[in-house]
């Protein structure tokens, strides 16, 4: 598992930096930095390359025994080429820019001109020998991300001369029928014709860069959210709708991965966990909620990985929660690699999305946000809640494990689901109001068959061979008696329930 943090972009532009940045970010618990290499700092002039900032990067990772992730800032950062060399960027002529529908030049270096291409080239292919001599056997460098959030801005697509050239073609449009791409609007037809190109470019990249050193390489998007249009968020990026075109004309490129900012992170996740794309997310907003949502990815998604944005500067909070739950996710990882997928479930709670039904054969496992429950007050103080997840592993039958951070899960056979009757309780556990008769008994059938209740709850550690290792029984109020197992936001932990019938 990549238990990742992504440096800010400037922590690595000089050997001081580089040594702080990334001591810092090996003591928030990741075993994996995610580092700029930068195209400027590389190839200040033409043709001379200077690698000093690379070798510093992967030094001080071996020392602090954490691997890297190189991220290629080439003619691409952020759909814009600011991190393109002076002398790439001064002649224009030579490189020229993207151009808007409007007619106004982006500093975005065109995908359709072959100059930018070979520049691109020839610095990257250049790391890519450098990185293969320093470290040929892939023990520090463990992957790349080739560019940074490619897209056009303010139009679909690039109106410049060389484009509108390849546009008029019209190949593009037998290339996506022989896919079977379809697409409705012509907005949205010009950003498939981008894409295309956009793909096509970052597919020789990736060969050649493949033919030099055989290391997996992915390309990270922008999320097209918030109700925008293509040009409005960066058009014909790597994103999940465009999936088949990426995927057709860049298969070189291992994965295709999210950069998650906006609200929804589950269904963003989801988009991109799909056949031939294993799930990594390299980009995540470092927040209070960030621990819960790597418990949810790797449970729920099986993921490669799942990174931080700028943990260098991340708050003491962000940190924290991060440190709590890769920490749980170590102990974790020998029995989840040994265990069926199937078996693995991981959840991911707010206020509005607080609950999920779990089926495991005769099994119902109900799962809920911790502040469901009546008697935190953090619950009902008007606050947005912190968001509540964890992993849930079945070991066995009546077997399980549960780990994670603000979550209530409790357990009902099938029998009791058929004839269960749920009551609204108070915060002793009761119902709230007795009731001046016994008609509602009277009237109420008898309960035949079995029912699940919980024999035991532990609070474990897991050791490096997978052992689980008791430290104590939580069978009082910490269960409520037997009424589930839970554990509240702000703990993390793992807990071993055993179940059984009577």
């Amino acid at each position: 598992m990549i238990l990742g943090g992504e440096l800010s972009n400037s922590a690595a532009t000089n050997i001081a930096d580089i040594d702080s940045s990334i001591s810092k970010a090996a003591k928030t618990g990741i075993n994996t930095v995610l580092v700029p290499a930068q195209w400027d700092l590389i190839e200040p002039t033409e043709g001379t390359f200077d690698f000093s900032l690379i070798d510093e990067t992967i030094n001080i990772a071996r020392k602090n025994n954490i691997k890297v992730i190189f991220l290629w800032f080439g003619a691409w950062k952020n759909s814009m080429s600011c991190y393109a060399p002076m002398w790439f960027k001064e002649d224009t002529k030579r490189f020229p820019r993207a151009i808007t529908d409007k007619g106004r030049k982006m500093e975005i270096a065109s995908a359709f001109s072959e100059n930018v291409f070979q520049a691109d080239n020839t610095a990257f292919t250049s790391l890519i020998r450098h990185i293969k001599k320093i470290d040929p056997q892939k023990e520090t460098v463990i992957m790349i991300q080739v560019e940074n959030e490619i897209g056009m801005l303010e139009s679909a697509r690039d109106y410049s001369e060389i484009a509108n050239k390849e546009y008029s073609k019209g190949i593009w449009r037998k290339e996506l029928n022989q896919i079977g791409f379809h697409t409705e609007g012509k907005l949205y037809e010009d950003e498939a014709f981008q894409a295309i190109y956009y793909a096509k470019y970052v597919e020789r990249l990736a060969k050649n860069a493949k033919q030099i050193h055989n290391i997996p390489l992915y390309v990270n998007a922008a999320m097209n959210s918030r109700g925008r249009k293509p040009g409005e968020y960066p058009s014909a990026g790597p994103l999940a709708h465009l999936s088949k075109i990426w995927k057709a004309y860049a298969p070189s490129i291992d994965m295709m991965s999210p950069d998650i900012y906006d609200a929804g992170f589950k269904e963003w996740a989801k988009k991109y966990d799909f056949k031939n794309n294993r799930l990594f997310i390299p980009e995540s907003k470092c927040c209070a909620n960030s621990g819960v949502r790597a418990l949810y990815v790797f449970g729920e998604h099986h993921a490669l990985g799942y990174s931080t944005f700028s943990i260098d500067t991340a708050e003491k909070e962000a940190i924290e929660n991060l440190q709590g739950s890769f920490s749980l996710l170590r102990q974790l990882y020998p029995i989840m690699t040994h265990n069926n997928k199937k078996d693995i479930h991981g959840v991911l709670f707010d206020k509005t999305d607080n609950q999920r039904i779990i089926k495991d054969d005769n099994i119902t496992i109900t799962c809920r946000h911790y502040f469901t429950l009546p008697w935190d007050k953090r619950a009902t103080n008007g606050q947005e809640w912190q968001e509540g997840g964890g992993i849930i592993i079945k070991l066995a039958k009546n077997d399980y494990l549960i780990a994670g951070n603000g979550i209530v899960v409790s357990f009902l056979n099938n029998n009791e689901i058929l004839q269960n009757k749920e009551e609204k309780l108070g915060e002793d556990g009761f119902i709230i109001n007795g009731r001046n008769d016994d008609s509602s008994r009277k009237n109420s059938s008898q309960f035949k068959g079995k029912r699940t209740g919980i024999g035991y709850v532990d609070e474990v550690t897991i050791k490096a061979d997978g052992k689980i290792e008791y430290l104590r029984r939580l069978n009082g109020d910490e269960d409520h008696q037997g009424r589930h197992v839970r554990i509240s936001v702000g703990e993390r932990k793992i807990l071993h329930v055993k179940l059984y019938e009577y």
